[in-house]
């Protein structure tokens, strides 16, 4: 796996704070993290665990899976496109969290369908996972 570019990742979060339009104690707030920490990995000195960037991710109503490819915890060659899209559908402000949850199950089902993720689970924003197959099963007869 490759080494934590966490400057890369510190450059990304301070972009999706703005975009959402948050000043940086308001975000420290959201994800219930200290206003200097959280400013320490925006400026790239300080490496984030798995559960912090999970925390930020939910505060700023993001994917967390895109979060953990940008600070190396997932191997960013590795469903670059899935984490991608999830993260596209769950970012999108037209949309409701029950909405985005439907979309992603669909999404996961076609992608099963073609021979893709059928043993991945499925993490969302706020960090649950297995989201379901959607739609109804074939039988044969």
């Amino acid at each position: 796996m490759a080494s934590l570019n966490v400057g890369n990742l510190g450059e990304y979060l301070r972009e999706q704070r703005r975009n959402a339009q948050l000043s940086l104690r308001q975000l420290a707030d959201a994800a219930g993290v200290s206003n200097p920490y959280l400013s320490q990995i925006e400026r790239g000195l300080r490496k984030p665990s798995a559960e912090v960037l999970q925390q930020v991710a939910k505060a700023l109503r993001i994917s967390a899976e895109t979060l953990y490819v940008r600070a190396g915890i997932l191997d960013a060659e590795r469903d670059r496109d899935d984490v991608e899209t999830r993260a596209v559908i769950l970012a999108d402000p037209s949309l409701n969290e029950g909405q985005k949850q439907v979309l992603l199950q669909v999404y996961e089902s076609f992608r099963k369908e073609n021979g893709f993720g059928a043993d991945a689970e499925v993490g969302t924003a706020d960090g649950t996972a297995s989201i379901p197959e959607a739609g109804p099963k074939q039988t044969a007869g």
